[in-house]
């Protein structure tokens, strides 16, 4: 029998403790990246400088920045985006996201990373190794804006995202350790900094639980976030959406409360990485506060398929979405992941004093697909 984990919920760190009065949201780095690649563009077409620009987000809001610094020639123009984090504690906050656009022959938008953008150096982070620390949907943005700003020019250009100091700012984050290297990393899916690590988000998820105790509902769905939110309510449509709960880092607070109002069932949809944490033990998995531990995969993967390599591969991933990559590549994604859903279901269960039917299923990035799950009719 597979030997249980301690329960623990850490606390938050010292910059993300309670402060007076309601929190500002802030910008990602992808939302000012595309912001200043807009800029830089539409002064390259132009021939003008620009002091403001008006950008697109993924959820169909349209938003504008100010544009701190802006010059342009007749080959090459480059903009700055200064980032405000909003009162997240976030490393990045003032970072200067530069965009460097010059003309090229060929249609369409070619992006590359300059000084400050990490490389990145190994698989599971859903990148090319080799090219620059660009998440998929700042890219989509960054190349939406330029488009925009392009106007139905005929030529295309090059676009070059750095960040003065983003090497420096590196040193602060988990970036080396998931071997992206020499710089930030250009992140985001909303385009919106919300503050998730602070106390206050803790309060609004245990408020959240609380409201739809009070509608006399009796099943929590516990979301890590927007994709997996919109994945867990494909898969359980007959639910009103006060049963789901974006739970961010505080699944013990959201389980807590929810034993509290005598809730009967939990539902947890998240992906490789919190799941690993949670089946870890972990109730609070901010990043400053705990780490993947991929030789739980290894363990597990040994375990369920009996295969001694894979499982070393596997201990030695540099994610957890890499050991997903290669459950998938090995054709065992299915197997090992129902045994991740099952360990994470027996934490949930034993931190809410068995008092909880408790079920996971995890999607994949997209969060759209359940690839495994307690219920094997959730499966796609």
């Amino acid at each position: 029998m597979t030997e249980q984990p301690d329960l623990s919920e850490p606390d938050l760190p010292r910059t993300a403790k309670d402060r007076p009065k309601a929190l500002r949201t802030g910008w990602t780095t992808g939302a000012c990246s595309a912001a200043a690649a807009k800029a830089a563009t539409a002064a390259l077409r132009t021939g003008v400088p620009q002091s403001t620009v008006e950008i697109g987000l993924p959820g169909g809001r349209r938003v504008g920045f100010v544009v701190a610094s802006c010059t342009v020639t007749e080959t090459r123009a480059a903009a700055v985006v200064v980032k405000d984090a909003g009162d997240d504690p976030d490393v990045t906050h003032g970072a200067h996201l530069t965009a460097t656009v010059s003309w090229r022959a060929e249609p369409g938008v070619e992006l590359d990373g300059g000084v400050g953008v990490g490389v990145v150096t190994k698989p599971g982070l859903g990148l090319e190794v080799g090219g620059p620390a660009i998440n998929p949907v700042p890219r989509q943005m960054i190349a939406e804006s330029v488009t925009e700003a392009l106007d139905g020019e005929p030529r295309g250009v090059r676009v070059v995202i750095s960040v003065p100091d983003g090497e420096k700012m590196a040193r602060k984050t988990t970036n080396a350790r998931l071997g992206i290297l020499g710089g930030i990393s250009i992140l985001g899916t909303t385009g919106i900094v919300r503050p998730f690590s602070t106390a206050s988000w803790r309060a609004s998820v245990e408020q959240a639980v609380s409201v739809m105790a009070a509608q006399g509902e009796q099943t929590l769905v516990l979301c890590t976030g927007g994709r997996t939110e919109r994945g867990a309510m494909a898969l359980l449509p007959y639910l009103p959406e006060v049963c789901f709960v974006e739970v961010g880092d505080f699944t013990g607070a959201a389980l807590r409360r929810a034993v509290e109002h005598g809730l009967h069932r939990v539902v947890f949809v998240g992906m490789a990485g919190k799941l690993t944490k949670l089946a870890q033990g972990i109730l609070m998995t901010h990043y400053t506060r705990s780490k993947v531990d991929t030789g739980l995969l290894g363990r597990l993967t040994r375990e369920v398929t009996g295969d001694d390599a894979l499982a070393s591969t596997v201990d030695g991933a540099n994610t957890a979405r890499h050991a997903y990559e290669l459950w998938e590549s090995a054709g065992v994604l299915r197997e090992c992941g129902d045994e991740l859903c099952a360990r994470v279901a027996d934490v949930l269960a034993r931190f809410g004093e068995q008092r909880l039917q408790s079920e996971v299923a995890m999607v994949d990035f997209s969060g759209q697909r359940v690839v495994a799950a307690t219920r094997a009719e959730w499966v796609a």
